[in-house]
């Protein structure tokens, strides 16, 4: 480091400013210093950093599932946000497995990362509470902690549910069916709960039959869809609570004589491509995982307010299946 403020010839402190992004130097004296740095070839001894700071420049993430096509601009924009921060993002992922979960959880805690986002799989995250008070910043982010009062971020299931249900029923259908994930999931709750309530606006029947919640696995999905849209009395419309559940119920409509409306939650790829092409309830992974990232770094950076509840809205995006009319005229 000396050699590098020797080179630019400034001081070591504004070396100092320069390495660690502080404010304070003009344009023209930070370029003579990054100049020198690369030079010389000089790197930034983060151990040094830790101890003098005591913070590691590392922040984990917690998703249920990595290869879930939804989780990847979520973590992608974190990764941005911790960049952006100088810091190092660690992934991991829990497979929905509330035990696994905890065991990552600790385990990054151990590793001394500075801060948590967490998308939960359990429902008690008291386990979290000395690492709190020790300082481990931590933002849940899609769905809310257990027992424990922390940083939320979450999406408006309720609300984009039923606002794609109600499309449903503006375009003429009366027999809707809704096929999501695990009722235990607080977005699938959330997501059946606005079901219910469109259905409610309407005063329209919501038959159990019309409920299918359960694992994403395409042959359950497959055979509940089946199920519903034949038989004496079939739905003329479904509801889909994932992008997981809507392709596999795509291959199943795709199959049937008779046209059957669709709307799903969650975009996904290609969507518009189909025919016809999906008409979706739109969140924003992206903003969510930004979102998430900012209020972590917020209070690593000192922010001692009560914690925050941020809900972003959804949207709906009306490409054809959503404004197919009932079939039988109902």
């Amino acid at each position: 480091m000396k050699d590098v403020a020797a080179r630019a010839e400034v001081g070591l402190k504004t070396v100092s400013r320069v390495v660690n992004g502080e404010p304070g130097v003009s344009p023209d004296t930070e370029r003579r210093v990054r100049d020198a740095i690369t030079a010389l070839g000089f790197r930034r001894n983060d151990s040094a950093r830790v101890l003098r700071k005591g913070r590691t420049g590392s922040v984990g993430l917690v998703l249920e599932d990595l290869a879930d096509p939804f989780y990847a601009p979520l973590s992608r924009a974190v990764e941005e946000v911790a960049r952006i921060h100088g810091a190092l993002l660690i992934n991991g992922s829990s497979a929905e497995d509330p035990a696994r979960e905890r065991e990552l959880v600790l385990a990054l805690c151990a590793r001394r990362v500075d801060g948590l986002v967490i998308v939960p799989a359990g429902e008690d995250h008291r386990y979290l509470e000395p690492e709190l008070a020790a300082g481990v910043a931590t933002v849940f982010v899609d769905r809310p902690p257990g027992s424990l009062a922390a940083d939320l971020v979450l999406t408006d299931s309720f609300g984009g549910a039923r606002s794609g249900v109600a499309h449903l029923v503006a375009h003429g259908h009366r027999r809707i069916g809704i096929i999501g994930d695990h009722p235990g999931i607080h977005t699938a709750a959330e997501r059946l709960r606005g079901y219910r309530a469109a259905m409610a606006d309407a005063e329209l029947p919501v038959r159990e039959s019309w409920v299918a919640l359960g694992d994403t696995a395409p042959e359950r999905v497959a055979a509940d869809a089946t199920r519903m849209v034949t038989g004496e009395r079939p739905v003329t419309a479904l509801f889909t609570g994932n992008n997981r559940v809507t392709v596999t119920v795509v291959r199943v409509l795709a199959q049937l004589a008779r046209p059957v409306a669709l709307v799903g939650f969650d975009d996904f790829e290609l969507a518009d491509l189909l025919s016809p092409p999906v008409t979706v309830v739109a969140q924003d992974p992206g903003r969510l995982g930004r979102d998430a990232a900012a209020l972590l770094f917020r209070r690593l950076d000192g922010a001692g307010e009560p914690p925050r509840r941020v809900t972003l809205p959804t949207r709906l995006v009306p490409r054809g299946s959503g404004e197919l009319p009932p079939y039988d005229g109902e």
